[in-house]
């Protein structure tokens, strides 16, 4: 009798234990811990369940932990008891975004793991989660920095996004940027492989792959002028390797030969537009097609990179872009959202909507490309990138209803990801 009593106040113990853990658990990211460990309920909002559902007007988002518990209309969904509710009246509520096309290269990322958390939270914050963005592919930066700030953020310290990434770029000889131009550019100092030939290429992916990255990045013309070249043999050495590892493979195309080369090289997502190499003919829209390539236009980046140049130039170069995009689409191809943040300075992504709708994108395809299509190409969970029963509660809070106007697609109110809301404009 003696031992039975003993143990059921060991049970309460750790009872009691695990208990305070949860709650002081839940308080890490400065949230109460109803919201972290426990129950929510978005209500009032106008939901979009996907990209192509009719939407749900005065709906309810019930949260339970990590999970989405139930979706549907205010009135025929049970809102429980002392369930902590945020109220979405007038607002929009979508899946949560990607950002496919990322850097952590400035130095403000340098030394991941000394950075003071509140900077970190910041940093994140501006550059990410107050635009929606509940996960990213850093398409080039150094591996074992970005892998250092991926950690913190997964062990609860500070507030981000899921992030997947690359590691260091693959560019040809003599490809890399000078030090002077690592430094004009705000970035850290880092080092990429520089490779020349096909056995060279598939030594630096392996390596790169051995450490754990999530892609592959290879630069099919790089930086300087004239810009080197990698061939479609070297290119399609990596890609095998990284296909044949269950991993993707990205390139960056800088003109017509290089595209056509990455392209052909099998690379699975082509991560620019290439605005120098004038219209799209069918020669490069069949074989991105054939190859069932996904493009990541990054039309806002023209503007900035041509900044410093004529108005005029610089507008012909963002429509040449443009036209690219607009024949993508009519070729019926896959588009991503991204928009090379973080090697462009410029973070608030609403031009880049506004673009995307100028090249012939609606509200609904804009958001394909933030939520179902990237989760199709990116993440082994089945139906993601919706807001949907026993799905991750990966949500968006809109000010305004983005098919009235894209750029709401920039204007966030709330990020929550996995339940928790990592960004509200009312902080």
């Amino acid at each position: 009798m003696k031992d039975l009593r003993t143990d059921r106040v060991l049970k309460g113990v750790a009872l009691a234990l695990a208990l305070a853990l949860a709650f002081f658990g839940s308080m890490i990211y400065g949230q109460p811990a109803q919201v972290q460990n426990g129950r929510l309920a978005l209500v009032g909002g106008l939901i979009y369940t996907s990209p192509t559902e009719i939407p749900i007007r005065d709906g309810v988002i019930l949260i339970q932990g990590s999970k989405i518990a139930a979706v549907g209309r205010r009135g025929s969904l049970a809102i429980p008891g002392g369930i902590r509710t945020i109220d979405c009246s007038g607002l929009t509520i979508t899946a949560g975004f990607w950002n496919s096309h990322v850097h952590f290269l400035e130095r403000k990322w340098a030394g991941a793991e000394k950075i003071p958390g509140p900077d970190l939270r910041k940093q994140l914050e501006e550059m990410l989660t107050r635009y929606g963005f509940t996960s990213v592919f850093d398409t080039w930066s150094t591996w074992e920095n970005t892998k250092r700030l991926r950690e913190r953020i997964e062990s609860g310290e500070v507030p981000g996004p899921r992030i997947r990434t690359t590691g260091e770029a693959l560019v040809p000889k003599g490809g890399a940027p000078s030090k002077l131009v690592v430094d004009l550019l705000g970035f850290a100092p880092y080092s990429v492989p520089e490779v020349e030939s096909a056995a060279e290429a598939l030594a630096a992916a392996s390596k790169l792959l051995d450490q754990g990255v999530d892609g592959i990045k290879v630069y099919a013309r790089s930086f300087p002028s004239p810009s080197p070249f990698l061939p479609e043999n070297t290119i399609e050495a990596v890609t095998k390797e990284a296909h044949r590892r269950g991993k993707l493979a990205f390139a960056h195309p800088t003109d017509r030969e290089g595209l056509l080369a990455a392209v052909r090289g099998g690379a699975d997502v082509i991560v620019h537009t290439t605005p120098q190499a004038g219209p799209w003919d069918e020669t490069i829209l069949t074989a991105m097609k054939q190859r069932n390539v996904a493009l990541i236009p990054t039309l806002q980046l023209w503007g900035y990179e041509t900044r410093h140049d004529r108005v005029s130039y610089s507008d012909r170069f963002t429509e040449n872009a443009v036209v690219q995009l607009r024949a993508w689409l009519a070729a019926g191809g896959t588009v991503l959202f991204g928009t090379d943040v973080g090697y462009m300075a410029e973070y608030d992504p609403s031009q880049e909507y506004a673009l995307m709708a100028k090249a012939g994108m609606n509200f609904r395809q804009i958001l394909t490309s933030l939520t179902t299509a990237p989760e199709t190409l990116f993440s082994a969970l089945k139906g993601g990138g919706r807001v949907a029963a026993g799905l991750p509660a990966d949500l968006v809070v809109l000010n305004q209803d983005p098919s009235r106007n894209v750029r709401a697609f920039g204007s966030v109110r709330y990020t929550i990801r996995d339940g928790t809301p990592i960004y509200s404009a009312q902080e």
